[in-house]
């Protein structure tokens, strides 16, 4: 039986979270909007129109939706060429792909963002295939992102693991059925992903590659086996 290992990538595999949070700071100011970056910060990893409605409310004018997402896209876009990656996350991805598992990379990104993460986390040769937010009728928390990512893997919701850096993350992960491993490196605090589902917390890649074996990718190896 297939395992499917699902990571986020934004804050997760690739160092991006507070440029996200700058970008969409920005992206509201310019159309006169105050938001705090700390409640920005809180909403990154959802889909865009999911996250301008936390942000600004359901009783927005969404006719402006459409004009703040491109604002984002454009200022985000000017860090393609450099988005960092974490220490060891393409190892971390590489050992997993050595060890059995369908890595396959679950994202509220654009296709024309993950593009540049790709790029940024240099392991194609891990990674079996990606879900973007185009995907989908409906992003994360829903669970439809990780179901269309089992339905990649052929792999089912026992046995996989699904890693990430938000609340959103591990929401959809539990939703889905999946075991939800969380990293602090996206700036969530621990006990709030624990609140949302996390089995268990890493500090970021290199972390969880340094306990693997201890891991709930052993036990999601030991109940897929």
């Amino acid at each position: 039986m297939n395992r499917a290992a699902l990571f986020d990538v934004d804050g997760t595999l690739v160092d991006t979270n507070h440029l996200h949070v700058t970008c969409w700071w920005e992206a509201l100011r310019q159309a006169g909007h105050e938001v705090a970056m700390h409640d920005v910060h809180r909403a990154v990893g959802l889909p865009g129109e999911d996250l301008l409605a936390h942000l600004l409310g359901e009783d927005r004018d969404t006719g402006e939706d459409e004009r703040l997402s491109a604002a984002h896209e454009t200022l985000y876009a000017t860090w393609f060429d450099r988005l960092p990656p974490f220490g060891s996350a393409a190892r971390l991805l590489r050992e997993l792909d050595r060890r059995g598992w369908r890595v396959v990379l679950v994202t509220s990104a654009k296709d024309s963002e993950l593009d540049a993460l790709l790029r940024a986390v240099d392991a194609d040769d891990a990674i079996t295939a990606t879900a973007s937010s185009d995907d989908v009728d409906e992003g994360k928390p829903a669970p439809d992102p990780v179901h269309h990512a089992l339905g990649l893997a052929d792999a089912p919701a026992r046995g996989s693991v699904l890693v990430g850096d938000t609340v959103w993350d591990m929401r959809a992960g539990t939703r889905a059925g999946v075991s939800c491993v969380g990293l602090l490196c996206g700036g969530i605090p621990r006990a709030d992903l624990e609140e949302a589902g996390a089995r268990a917390v890493y500090r970021h890649p290199a972390d969880l590659l340094a306990h693997l074996d201890r891991s709930p990718f052993a036990a999601g190896a030991e109940r897929a086996g």
